[in-house]
């Protein structure tokens, strides 16, 4: 099959538009070409008046493909095989692996244990997905935490409450086999040819409970409300996990353990660090929230094409970096979307975005993140990073005196001054907000860099610096305070037979990411 590339398509093209530009691409008569199909499809807005889709095809053609490629000549015309996963063929263990967490990184180790005939058993701390689903209303709505079953924990992890984006940085195949089995699972078609696929936060619970179906069906186990408590062993090898039930404590014996947590987990890591297990501090980003308008951002994105139904909302990704030394960058940003409440430890407020897969909510939002470091965590431990996030999410608790959260305009952030309320732009922050001072709950140089770079990411983004966009604190979970270390063949130097995981363990930022962390993690646990 050849996959063509850089196809200029209007935002109107259609199946036979995408076959006479590939036919033009190969230099053939459109009769030559079998079938055609979309292969991916990106938008370039660089030019406001001229906003097309670039896009690539995959075609079978009635000719020799190669003669056809050194006849052509061109970098963009290519050979391409589809990507086949590789599962280990190994009997069935006497004992089954355990996978503790059932984010993506637990679902798809899961997944893959027991497409090799494993019979894993994965343990979940939170609730299944349906329940998980009340509990956060109930935050939302009542300001009612539960610890153990929140937007950070239960059944599809943090990653279930958020855009759902499926972007990821890495070029490793499994990437393929990740958005294929969603897709089978009832992500919507268009991840599998978008450059920016996204589920959305109200079609990922559906998603997730057919994943879980499909382990089950394949022999594996999901225990929810089973929470990790102590990890067991022998000369150095796993031996079994302690877990807290509903019906009290229980030993599950087992010789490979995958340990999938999240970046949230901070019992678990004092758990590993307890246990002298090799660990190490690691960089992240702290920072805010910030909310424009959607039309606002479609304007500055599509211009006069904003609007148009196969753009949908736009958006955005800005970085810079300061003369301090320190990055300034936006992230999981959320088109038409809404800024959540995300804490999972009573006493603190954490701030994320999500949004619905239409994506049409009056807002859009992203994380608006300063890089912070070893050098800023105020102590030596491997743990010195969890409790800077702690820090930061109790002065914002501390300061509005629960969790609403504080919230400012930007205008009034830019000349230090308290924020009474709000303009063009309304907060929709879950479950609200007190109009006040952000930078009471930021460090000092977390704030002064925000200062600094707004007005920088305003010459990348127009209107990114409008007085009325609304900055809400304070967003600590970008990703895991701590690595988790790990060997060549994904097992803890510490502990044989322990494979630290994803993107608790340090190893992996965003769904796909992880999904793939779990993937490797599997194959190596099934040999």
């Amino acid at each position: 099959m050849l996959q063509i590339s850089n196809l200029r398509l209007g935002l109107d093209f259609t199946g036979q538009d995408l076959k006479r530009a590939a036919a033009k691409k190969l230099r053939l008569p459109e009769r030559a070409l079998i079938s055609v199909e979309l292969a991916k499809k990106s938008v370039d807005a660089r030019k406001k008046d001229q906003v097309h889709f670039v896009c690539a095809a995959r075609a079978r053609v009635d000719t020799d493909e190669g003669r056809l490629i050194s006849r052509l000549k061109d970098s963009s015309v290519r050979i391409v095989e589809p990507y086949v996963l590789e599962l280990p063929n190994a009997p069935a263990p006497e004992l089954p692996p355990v996978v503790v967490g059932f984010g993506p990184a637990g679902m798809f180790a899961g997944l893959i244990l027991a497409r090799c005939g494993q019979r894993p058993i994965i343990i979940e701390r939170g609730q299944p997905v349906e329940e998980r689903q009340r509990a956060v209303e109930l935050f939302w709505r009542q300001g009612r935490l539960d610890p153990e079953s929140n937007v950070q924990f239960g059944e599809g992890g943090a990653g279930a409450f958020s855009d759902g984006k499926l972007t990821t940085g890495t070029g490793d195949g499994r990437i393929r086999y990740v958005l294929e089995e969603l897709a089978a699972a009832g992500a919507p078609e268009e991840i599998l040819t978008d450059a920016k696929p996204h589920i959305g936060t109200d079609r990922l619970p559906g998603v997730v409970k057919n994943i879980r179906e499909k382990i089950l069906e394949l022999g594996g186990q999901v225990l929810f409300d089973t929470k990790l408590t102590d990890i067991l062993t022998n000369s150095g090898h796993v031996s079994g996990i302690k877990v807290q039930t509903p019906d009290g404590e229980r030993t599950i014996p087992c010789k490979k353990l995958i340990l999938a947590v999240g970046h949230s987990a901070r019992d678990v890591f004092a758990l590993l660090h307890g246990k002298g297990l090799p660990m190490e501090q690691k960089p992240f980003s702290v920072g805010v929230r910030i909310e424009h308008p959607a039309a606002l951002v479609d304007r500055a994105q599509y211009g006069i094409f904003a609007g148009h139904p196969a753009l949908g909302a736009a958006d955005y990704k800005l970085s810079c970096h300061l003369k301090n030394g320190r990055g300034v960058y936006t992230f999981c940003m959320c088109p038409g979307g809404t800024v959540t409440g995300a804490a999972s430890e009573p006493g603190g407020i954490v701030t994320n975005g999500m949004s619905p897969w239409k994506r049409d909510g009056k807002n859009s939002n992203a994380a608006l993140l300063v890089g912070v470091g070893p050098e800023d965590f105020g102590s030596e431990g491997p743990l010195a990073g969890v409790e800077y996030q702690r820090r930061i999410e109790r002065l914002a608790y501390e300061y509005t005196g629960g969790y609403l959260a504080p919230a400012q305009r930007v205008a009034d952030f830019m000349e230090r001054r308290d924020s009474a309320g709000f303009d063009a732009v309304l907060p929709s922050y879950q479950p609200g907000v007190v109009p006040g001072d952000i930078s009471r709950c930021l460090p000092g140089y977390v704030s002064d860099s925000l200062r600094e770079a707004i007005p920088i990411l305003g010459r990348q983004l127009k209107g990114f610096d409008s007085g009325d966009a609304v900055l809400t604190a304070p967003e600590t979970r970008s990703s895991s305070p701590v690595r988790v270390l790990r060997g060549e063949d994904m097992q803890s130097p510490g502990l044989i037979g322990l494979y630290p995981c994803g993107e608790g363990a340090g190893y992996a930022g965003g769904i796909v990411s992880a999904a793939v962390d779990g993937i490797r993690c599997a194959q190596e646990a099934a040999k």
